[in-house]
């Protein structure tokens, strides 16, 4: 075996860098390649605080400057370590509007040897809006990206951005510079700001998509404080009434005394109470429907903007799970054999789907076997906690529950509800017998075809009278025998339908 191949990732893909210059942290990604839903290959921030006394001085004080040239020197000599085939580098309000500005970024040119851009508001909004596009599934709603030194606010309708996007002077640290360190005064420099505002005046009610490293993690903390068993923050929804309620408890600047404040670190805690203050004041403008957290920004925007629009069209939910099958299934076109396969059965068993559900059955199908190496007692609990807790975008909590559930009764088995993942309390009855079959169809799939491809195509669904036949060409003839007609029983008893199989 050589061990100097790496059998973890995918042929043929050049890495690809972006270094984002912010103005509270400077961070560098490395993505396995330019594709539809890249992965992240490496993953590194320094809080420089750049933007730290930029709205009292005008200028980028000298001991963050001098930090953040040590962090881009570390980072150059990470990219030329990894190999990348490009490096984007990407500065945002900090950069932008100090005196000193310039200089430092002919600075950061010489040690990275490449070009800085340096993001216009208007282009970071874009960029932000591209994040949420790249990552959602037909989004709607209003996207706010808040850091260190500003928050952008743009519309967002599916694939379309919206051209009034703005861009406001109330990032994080510069609130807590222009307030003084003031919770009350920055409250009242938020309101002023937004309550003038067009695009949330005119888009009331409309979802409200929350961008940036502070809100990241006001939707950790409250996910701790919650208690909630999915902790995955990327498309984490909470009712607006319910956000507002805790963003008022940490608002009060009692952070240390907050329960489960140990989740969020020591160094990202001082913005916390300015990150809920422009929430709150965002939430009573906009008076949304649900606040949706988005873990991709300007980042995952920049990279989605340099896709071809064929590309972009693509759906990243399925190419994130035809990555993971081609990473990790024994057949990765058994998969696709199974997407064909348990759409004729959702057909013939009469279980509609709307354009949603069927995404999650075909990501389902995709990830199906992802888990095989593992020890068959275990299989279906890590297998499930593999789809649930994955890097997948374009996919809901809910979809996350439904594919997980799915994949966990296909390994598992279909009546062991009380050995079922912590996140089974998060689906109704509905989804939960949804996932049940659609596991049976999988683990009748498995035992026919043995997790390789060529059989299922094979094996029809069909509807004969009063029961349904799987009809079977002789040719696959000597498959059938005890277990997977025993499978088979198992799908006529958690469907109450007479299942029969038929020779042809």
């Amino acid at each position: 075996m050589d061990n100097s191949v790496a059998q973890g990732r995918l042929k043929g893909r050049k890495p690809v860098a972006v270094i984002d210059i912010g103005s509270n942290s400077v961070r560098l990604v490395v993505y396995e390649g330019l594709v539809r839903s890249p992965t992240v290959l490496f993953n590194e921030k320094i809080l420089c605080g750049l933007g730290k006394g930029v709205a009292k001085t005008g200028c980028l004080e000298p001991e963050s400057v001098e930090m953040a040239l040590r962090t881009l020197r570390r980072f150059h000599a990470i990219c030329e370590q990894i190999g990348v085939s490009a490096i984007h580098t990407l500065a945002t309000a900090a950069a932008r509007e100090s005196k000193n500005g310039p200089a430092f970024i002919e600075d950061a040119e010489k040690i990275l040897q490449n070009r800085v851009k340096v993001l216009t508001g208007k282009e970071e909004a874009t960029y932000s809006a591209y994040g949420i596009i790249s990552t959602f599934h037909h989004p709607d709603g209003i996207a706010g990206d808040l850091g260190g030194g500003s928050l952008e606010l743009v519309d967002i309708h599916e694939t379309k951005v919206g051209d009034d996007g703005i861009t406001l002077p109330l990032g994080g640290l510069r609130l807590q510079d222009m307030s003084d360190n003031n919770l009350s005064e920055a409250t009242k420099i938020a309101r002023k700001y937004l309550k003038n505002s067009e695009i949330l005046s005119k888009n009331k009610g409309r979802n409200f998509y929350a961008v940036g490293g502070t809100w990241r993690n006001l939707a950790k903390l409250h996910i701790a404080v919650k208690r909630y068993p999915l902790p995955v923050m990327h498309a984490y929804e909470v009712e607006a009434s319910d956000m507002d309620s805790f963003l008022h408890r940490v608002t009060k600047g009692e952070i240390e005394q907050l329960k489960n404040i140990s989740a969020i670190s020591k160094n990202r805690r001082q913005l916390l109470s300015y990150g809920a203050t422009v929430l709150t004041e965002v939430l009573r403008c906009l008076a949304p429907k649900k606040v949706i957290f988005s873990g991709a920004g300007v980042r995952e925007g920049f990279m989605f903007s340099q896709l071809t629009q064929k590309v972009q069209s693509e759906d990243p939910l399925i190419a994130a799970c035809q990555e993971m099958a081609t990473l990790r299934a024994r057949s990765p076109a058994q998969a696709y054999d199974l997407i064909g396969f348990t759409k004729n059965a959702f057909e013939v068993f009469g279980v509609e789907e709307n354009e949603e559900q069927r995404r999650y059955r075909e990501a389902a199908c995709l990830l199906a076997d992802i888990g095989w190496r593992f020890h068959p007692d275990y299989r279906g609990d890590q297998s499930a906690n593999q789809v649930a807790f994955g890097p997948y975008p374009g996919i809901t909590h809910r979809g996350r529950v439904y594919v997980a559930l799915s994949v966990f009764y296909r390994n598992e088995g279909l009546f062991v509800d009380e050995d079922a993942p912590a996140i089974i309390k998060l689906a109704n009855k509905e989804m939960i017998e949804r996932a049940r079959f659609l596991g049976g169809l999988m683990r009748v799939a498995n035992l026919f075809s043995a997790s390789t491809a060529g059989i299922l195509p094979d094996l029809i669904w069909k509807s004969q009278e009063k029961k349904i036949v799987l009809t079977i060409p002789k040719r696959h003839a000597d498959l059938i025998a005890e277990r997977p007609l025993g499978r088979l029983q198992q799908l006529a008893k958690i469907t109450n339908k007479e299942l029969s199989y038929l020779v042809v």
